[in-house]
């Protein structure tokens, strides 16, 4: 591991290129772990501590949130991995404090089977939810990949999604023209690049208005033609409600 101004050079490359955030990672496991040890009191165990992955998730997400002007990235890592133990800690203590709804709820047989979860009449569909749950994390995940593909986090979409009004309405028109041009949209999967003046000219939007906001576009693009159900669900409320406040 090298100084400072080696480890700001190595997080800005890793900040675009997954191999290298990787790489970063697995070079600062030390680092990481000693994080972990100072949380747990412990050394962490591989394989047995959730909290050591954990760790490594945060000090990843130290590396997209770092801003060299703002000082040294490792003071900021260690924060960032705290938080996100100290988070984990108090999700885990409140899930102790519910009973779980899998014990078994003996009536008057003793060789009831029946769960709490089995007696409970919440009229919702419990299971149906949880699997909701799981559908979304994996497809956000799957989501995720795949702008990883085109040098975009999900964390760039939310940073270089429109503010104001007129802005916005010119990206909606030209998402609107794009989703209705196969050939430009087989040009963004296949070379990775969205074609900017032919999308510029074909929705009449000012070209350096969409260089503005190009990652948010290709994200918005790639999950409208890529089967992200879940994904498009939320894009759709969230254009129905910046419609209400373009206009």
């Amino acid at each position: 591991m090298g100084g400072r101004d080696d480890i700001a050079l190595r997080v800005r490359d890793a900040r675009g290129d997954a191999r290298r955030a990787d790489e970063l990672v697995r070079d600062y496991l030390p680092f990481i772990k000693a994080e972990t040890a100072r949380f747990l009191a412990r050394p962490p165990i591989e394989g047995a501590d959730d909290e050591l992955g954990i760790a490594m998730f945060a000090f990843h997400e130290a590396v997209l949130a770092y801003d060299r002007s703002r000082g040294a990235f490792l003071p900021l890592a260690a924060r960032v991995i705290r938080n996100r133990l100290v988070d984990f800690r108090r999700r885990e203590a409140r899930h102790a404090q519910v009973e779980s709804l899998d014990r078994p709820a003996y009536g008057d047989e003793p060789d009831d089977a029946r769960t709490l979860l089995d007696g409970l009449d919440s009229g919702r569909d419990e299971i149906g939810e949880r699997h909701a749950r799981a559908a979304s994390r994996q497809e956000i995940a799957e989501f995720a990949r795949v702008l990883e593909g085109f040098g975009i986090t999900l964390a760039d979409v939310a940073d270089n999604c429109p503010r104001q009004e007129r802005t916005v309405a010119a990206c909606r028109r030209a998402l609107a023209f794009a989703r209705g041009d196969r050939a430009l949209l087989d040009r963004l999967e296949k070379t990775g690049r969205l074609p900017m003046a032919a999308l510029a000219e074909g929705a009449g939007v000012e070209r350096k208005t969409l260089e503005r906001h190009r990652r948010y576009l290709v994200a918005l693009l790639l999950a409208y033609t890529n089967g992200y159900e879940v994904i498009r669900g939320h894009l759709y409320r969230f254009e129905a409600q910046d419609g209400g406040s373009a206009r």
